[in-house]
């Protein structure tokens, strides 16, 4: 074990707290993230996280448990919630997916969107999270205008936007990879208002 791995065996027990054991913590969730997304949740391992962060394995347990509980951490952010209630109806759709981009267009590497999709195709509990994180970026905005159809609206609005995110930020697909933000939110503002408008048939 090295100084930097018994430093923080020393610092680090449960509920001594403190700035070294912040630090250690947000390292392992950055070494977590990091590898998550280059390797899918199947293939990462405790080994493979601590590793990256520069720990030894047995922190990476003590602070998150297993697997799955430091994925839960690494994939887990507040999510800002746009409030649609305030925008005109016709402004919308573009008020929404603005939200996103302008989201996505920053440190991606801490975008838990972006890395639960680069997961979620391998792991029916990691496409469980997804689901609930778009449910809470745009489905509850929606039911928020007392729309009785939200989730259905949510749904194919989430189509258009998680499609955009593999194809833009992961693919990084061209053109769109290169397209400036104002007109890729331009070209696909429309198709998300006329899913937040357009009759829903029973």
């Amino acid at each position: 074990m090295d100084r930097h791995t018994t430093a923080a065996a020393a610092d680090d027990t449960p509920g001594a707290g403190g700035p070294r054991s912040a630090a250690t913590r947000r390292a392992i969730l950055d070494a977590a993230r990091a590898t998550f997304a280059a390797r899918g949740y199947e293939q990462t391992t405790i080994r493979a996280v601590a590793a990256q962060a520069g720990i030894d394995p047995s922190m990476v347990m003590r602070y998150f448990g297993s697997k799955a509980g430091l994925f839960a951490a690494a994939a887990t952010v507040d999510l800002p919630v746009p409030d649609l209630t305030s925008v005109p109806v016709r402004r919308r759709g573009e008020a929404l997916v603005r939200h996103v981009v302008q989201r996505w267009e920053g440190s991606l590497g801490d975008d838990s969107l972006v890395l639960l999709l680069r997961t979620a195709v391998t792991n029916d509990e990691v496409a469980a999270q997804l689901q609930n994180q778009m449910n809470q970026l745009v489905i509850e905005p929606v039911a928020a205008l007392g729309d009785p159809h939200a989730s259905r609206r949510g749904a194919l609005i989430g189509t258009q936007l998680l499609g955009l995110a593999l194809c833009r930020y992961i693919l990084r697909l061209e053109p769109l990879s290169s397209l400036p933000v104002e007109t890729l939110v331009g070209s696909i503002a429309p198709t998300i208002q006329r899913y937040l408008t357009e009759r829903v048939e029973d």
